[in-house]
């Protein structure tokens, strides 16, 4: 299956400015705020069979009029580097399980293809513009088995790895229990990976919004 990189369609562009410019202001004195996002574990479920559809609409594959099942969720943040300069051209890839519980990967989806949401995307890609500023559609991850609802996060530039992390959802129960989100020991590194799942007031369908800025711990080359 095709591993080409797709830019964003120009609906989704306009979709992501929706949420306004102030999305992607600089807070003041936010270089002091800094949090090296921490490295975790990819998992055993990076898909191992890409989709054709790799876009960063993970709710609608290719052409398809049905959409996937899960809480509508609008996805942005952006990419910095170490000194908190935004990093441009970078990929941003995720990966999570659909709402009942299934990775796209063939060694999970294979033992559950009854229960597989085949409308879901499971995996979606974006490359960041000038502020280093991404944005996915995608649903608000669901528990799987023995793990707390996460998204799975790679970094990529110039054919070189940056960061591998997960995201979390702030305040959701399972996270206490959840090994590898404790296995964070910094405080603020924990907190900086937990983010809120908004409702969406606008929004009449319960669509929800999270931002999640991650800060890598080198300086990549331009």
């Amino acid at each position: 299956m095709s591993d080409r990189i797709v830019l964003p369609s120009r609906r989704l562009f306009l979709a992501s400015t929706a949420f306004g410019l102030s999305m992607w202001t600089v807070r003041g004195a936010f270089a002091d705020e800094l949090v090296k996002t921490p490295s975790q574990t990819e998992g055993p479920f990076y898909p191992n069979r890409l989709p054709l559809d790799t876009d960063n609409d993970l709710l609608v594959i290719n052409e398809n009029i049905t959409p996937a099942v899960g809480e509508i969720t609008h996805l942005t943040g952006r990419i910095l580097d170490a000194k908190g300069n935004p990093v441009k051209n970078a990929v941003v890839e995720i990966w999570q399980c659909d709402a009942n519980g299934v990775y796209l990967h063939t060694a999970d989806s294979g033992q559950k293809q009854d229960k597989q949401d085949k409308n879901f995307q499971g995996f979606g890609r974006f490359v960041t513009g000038s502020t280093g500023e991404y944005y996915f559609r995608t649903i608000k991850p669901v528990p799987y088995p023995g793990r707390t609802p996460h998204i799975h996060y790679k970094i990529k530039k110039g054919g070189k790895h940056l960061l591998t992390t997960q995201l979390y959802i702030k305040g959701h129960p399972g996270n206490e229990k959840d090994g590898i989100w404790r296995g964070v020991k910094d405080a603020r590194q924990r907190d900086a990976i937990t983010v809120e799942f908004a409702k969406m007031k606008e929004s009449k369908i319960g669509e929800v919004a999270a931002k999640f800025d991650l800060v890598l711990g080198t300086t990549p080359e331009m």
